[in-house]
C-alpha cells in the first residue's frame, strides 16, 4: 500500500476518534445540564433550562479547549481553572439581597455545581458527571420536598392594608410584628383617597405567616387586608 495513503488513513482514524470523543463529551454535558435545568424550569426558578444547559456545555467546551490549545499540562489546568471565577460572577448575579432577606442562593449554588458537571464531562469523566447529576437532582427534588413537608422553608409574604390613619397603621403593623418577632421591609405608602394604602413584605416561616395573617385580618386598625403573594426562599 502507498505510504501516503497509509498516513492519510492513520490521520483520518485518529481524527475520527478525537472528534467522536469531543462530540460525546459536549453532548453529554449539554444533556446533563439540560436535565438539571429542566427541574429548575419546572419550578419557575430564574436559571432554567437554557441557562443550566449553556453553563454545563460551556464548562465542558472550555475544558476540552484547554487540553487541545494548551502547550503543557500546567497551562491546561490554568485555563480550566478560570471557569470557576467566571461561574462565581454569574452566580452572584442571581443572588438578591433585600435588607433582612437573601434569595437566590440555591440558584447560585446550582450554577456552580452544574459547571463542575460540565468540567467532568469535558474531561472525559463520564461516570463522575452522571453520578453528580443524579446527586444534584436528589438534593433539589427530594430534599426540597422534605423541607416543605416539615415546614422548614421560609417565605416572603407581601401584604396590602388600607386605612384612614397612616401613623395608626404603622403602629399596629409594628405591634403585630413585634408580637411575632418578625421584621417588615420593602414598605410603600400611597394615598388612595379617602384611605391610605400601605404595601409591605414580611420574611417568616409557614406557621408564623399563618398566625400573622390571622392577626392582621382581626385588627380593627385596617379597612382591608389583602395578601398580594408569597415568594419561597431558596
Amino acid at each position: 500500500m502507498n505510504p501516503i495513503h497509509q498516513i492519510i488513513d492513520l490521520l483520518r482514524n485518529e481524527l475520527g476518534v478525537v472528534l467522536s470523543s469531543t462530540l460525546a463529551r459536549l453532548l453529554l454535558a449539554a444533556t446533563l445540564g439540560g436535565i438539571i435545568g429542566l427541574e429548575r424550569q419546572l419550578r419557575h426558578k430564574p436559571a432554567g433550562l437554557r441557562t443550566n444547559m449553556f453553563i454545563c456545555f460551556g464548562a465542558a467546551m472550555f475544558t476540552v479547549l484547554s487540553r487541545q490549545l494548551a502547550g503543557t499540562p500546567s497551562d491546561s489546568a490554568r485555563i480550566a481553572a478560570q471557569i470557576i471565577p467566571g461561574i462565581g460572577f454569574i452566580g452572584a448575579g442571581s443572588i438578591l439581597h433585600a435588607k433582612a432577606s437573601v434569595t437566590g442562593l440555591t440558584t447560585a449554588a446550582t450554577l456552580f455545581v452544574v459547571a463542575s458537571v460540565g468540567m467532568a464531562a469535558g474531561g472525559g469523566l463520564y461516570l463522575t458527571a452522571c453520578f453528580a447529576t443524579v446527586l444534584i437532582l436528589i438534593a433539589l427534588v427530594l430534599l426540597g420536598r422534605m423541607e416543605a413537608a416539615f415546614l422548614l422553608k421560609s417565605f416572603v409574604t407581601t401584604y396590602e392594608v388600607t386605612g384612614r390613619n397612616v401613623d395608626g397603621m404603622l403602629r399596629e403593623v409594628n405591634r403585630l410584628l413585634d408580637s411575632e418577632q418578625l421584621t417588615m421591609h420593602s414598605v410603600h405608602i400611597a394615598s388612595a383617597a379617602p384611605d391610605f394604602r400601605m404595601v409591605f413584605s414580611v420574611d417568616c416561616e409557614h406557621e408564623q405567616q399563618s398566625v400573622f395573617s390571622i392577626r392582621l385580618h382581626e385588627s380593627t386598625a385596617f379597612g382591608s387586608v389583602t395578601s398580594l403573594g408569597v415568594t419561597e426562599h431558596e
